[in-house]
């Protein structure tokens, strides 16, 4: 899977979620996705704008993470994936990821 995949994915994900209530920018590998899910709708883009919650992790283990073939609490303990920000939003995340 390539950035743009990945983007169109998390787009069709959020499309199909409630709101998140905040905004939440992934970092993944030298790639942004920003989902604004303040309004009516989870709204995903590629701009860098100031979020709520940043998460930062490589491609490779967003995948594994998609697949279950890595746990996400264990991906945050060994410093996988870094969260800077509101913990709720992140804990948001599997619903745009599974």
């Amino acid at each position: 899977m390539d950035a743009t995949a990945l983007i169109a994915q998390l787009n069709s994900k959020a499309q199909s979620v409630d709101p998140i209530g905040g905004t939440l920018k992934f970092v993944v590998d030298d790639h942004i996705v920003f989902i604004d899910g303040t309004g009516d709708s989870n709204v995903v883009s590629q701009n860098d704008g100031e979020a709520d919650c940043t998460i930062t992790t490589s491609l490779d283990t967003l995948m594994k993470l998609q697949s279950g073939d890595l746990n996400p609490m264990g991906a945050v303990m060994s410093g996988k994936i870094k969260i800077q920000g509101d913990m709720n939003l992140a804990m948001k995340l599997q619903s745009l990821l599974s």
